[in-house]
């Protein structure tokens, strides 16, 4: 029988329930009537429940979605998705122009404090500079003649280093941290330092802990024959169409409209599969990104970022703002500034004039302060400066956000690609590696941290051999003509729309 994942009521409400707790609504009334019913929890790792809903249980379940989304919320004034009242809430929204874009002008944020702020490499020493250490402000640098990004090597190191990150994730997707750290332990592959392997793994273990199914058999190094297939990559790629055929100037509804030529609703997952049936219902967004959609503050609007920030070399505002008409297609509120953030930060790393720390730094000026996640990606940046032992830092994260966040949630992820990046001071290798040992959505944070670090190294020869070698400048993908395209050819196609004006 066809268990269709992702959509059947049944299976939205436990996963809306918890979603209603985390926004600030009380959905106690609701949850005693469908437990009362005898309605299941949400489905643990699956899109699906074991067993299908009787009519009564998936009316039912319809009826409480409806129910849920009437609930006011006590965070709505601290966490708007309409990008005016975003704006209003944001004290150092970043006031760089399209103008200053194309000279890469910028000036970085001041510091909130120094050692939240400080930089923790892998030799776990704090190494911030003068100004930093007295909670000085940096000084602005510079008027750049031609941003970093203008050049297509940074572009090419960036879309590499995506590829790199989520490919070290893909085995490992939806395993616990513990099996992350046996699996790679038994190897002598920890901390990470190459792809994973099953060469060497106990056969125990690996039945505890079994490889990610769909992932194994292209992503563990023995298997890897360039990069194969995965929702991290292809959705760059939709933005790019996107660019091409919409400019900077798109809306959601463009944004729209591409998904349906060229994305394959089998592709789609949590919110965008949501979304997605939203629209051929006849829905138009934003409604898209509301109407029975659990999973609005989810990671998948955080992925589709990169894009939008390595077209605004030096303007991390309009890269937050494009951002912005893009993940509410799909997401609201915190699912809406993981996307954000992101792309402030590339935007910022894009002019290569920026260290790490102040490429995080400016991406927090573009979430509103109060919100969920902005306080987790500064406990994240803080704990990163305090622990030498990352491993400890994603110990805490995971005793914080674990039992109450689902592991695709956007908060306790980009805390953790915030955390991995800091640690390892925009360290490519350590930055990877820290994204993916700590666990939770591993492929897309190896991804996201890796796009920005690759992009901070600047160029294609500037990462390691041992992680790009095996990629053979090839990417598979269901999206447009894009199959077996090379990351060159990529990144000089990003370089068009990153120049256009």
């Amino acid at each position: 029988m066809l268990r269709l994942t992702w959509v059947q009521p049944e299976d939205l409400i436990g996963h809306e329930l918890r979603q209603a707790s985390q926004d600030g609504r009380e959905p106690s009334a609701v949850a005693a009537r469908w437990q009362a019913a005898g309605g299941p929890e949400a489905p643990t790792h699956a899109g699906a429940s074991p067993e299908p809903a009787s009519p009564y249980l998936r009316l039912l379940a319809t009826d409480l979605l409806d129910e849920l989304a009437d609930l006011p919320s006590a965070l709505a004034d601290d966490e708007p998705t309409d990008l005016p009242r975003i704006k209003s809430l944001c004290p150092n929204w970043p006031a760089w122009s399209a103008g200053n874009r194309a000279a890469g002008a910028m000036e970085v944020p001041p510091l909130e404090r120094s050692r939240e702020w400080g930089r923790v490499g892998d030799g776990g020493t704090s190494r911030s500079s003068e100004a930093e250490s007295e909670g000085g402000t940096p000084q602005a640098p510079g008027r750049a003649t031609t941003p970093r990004a203008a050049h297509p090597a940074a572009l090419e190191a960036a879309w590499l280093g995506r590829a790199v990150g989520c490919l070290l994730g893909k085995p490992v997707e939806k395993l616990p941290l513990t099996g992350i750290r046996q699996l790679a332990r038994s190897t002598g592959n920890w901390p990470l330092t190459t792809y994973f392997t099953a060469h060497g793994v106990p056969e125990p273990l690996l039945a505890q802990y079994p490889w990610n199914r769909r992932s194994a058999t292209t992503s563990l190094a023995e298997n890897i024959d360039g990069m194969p297939e995965d929702d991290d990559l292809n959705y760059p790629l939709l933005n790019l169409l996107v660019l091409q055929r919409h400019t900077r100037a798109f809306t959601p509804t463009d944004v729209a409209r591409v998904w349906l030529d060229e994305l394959p609703a089998g592709r789609t997952f949590t919110a965008e599969r949501i979304a997605y049936r939203n629209l051929l219902s006849g829905l138009e967004p934003p409604l898209t990104a509301r109407r029975h959609n659990p999973f609005r503050e989810w990671i998948g609007a955080l992925i589709r970022a990169d894009v939008h920030g390595w077209t605004n070399p030096g303007d991390p505002a309009a890269a937050a703002e494009q951002a912005h008409r893009d993940a509410t297609l799909t997401h609201t509120a915190n699912g809406v500034y993981a996307a954000m953030f992101t792309a402030a930060v590339i935007a910022t790393a894009a002019t290569g004039d920026h260290d790490v720390h102040a490429c995080l730094r400016t991406g927090l000026t573009v979430v509103p302060p109060r919100s969920r996640l902005a306080r987790a990606v500064r406990q994240a940046v803080r704990l990163a400066h305090e622990h030498t032992d990352f491993d400890t830092v994603v110990d805490v994260l995971h005793a914080t956000y674990a039992a109450t966040h689902h592991w695709v949630h956007a908060v306790p992820n980009t805390a953790l690609i915030a955390a991995a990046l800091t640690h390892a001071d925009g360290d490519f290798t350590g930055s990877v590696r820290r994204a993916v040992s700590g666990g939770w959505d591993t492929d897309s944070n190896g991804a996201t941290a890796g796009s920005v670090a690759a992009l901070l190294a600047g160029s294609p020869r500037a990462l390691p051999e041992h992680w790009t070698a095996p990629l053979k400048n090839r990417l598979a993908t269901s999206v447009g003509d894009f199959h077996g395209t090379g990351f060159d050819t990529l990144a000089r196609l990003t370089h068009l729309e990153a120049t256009r004006p």
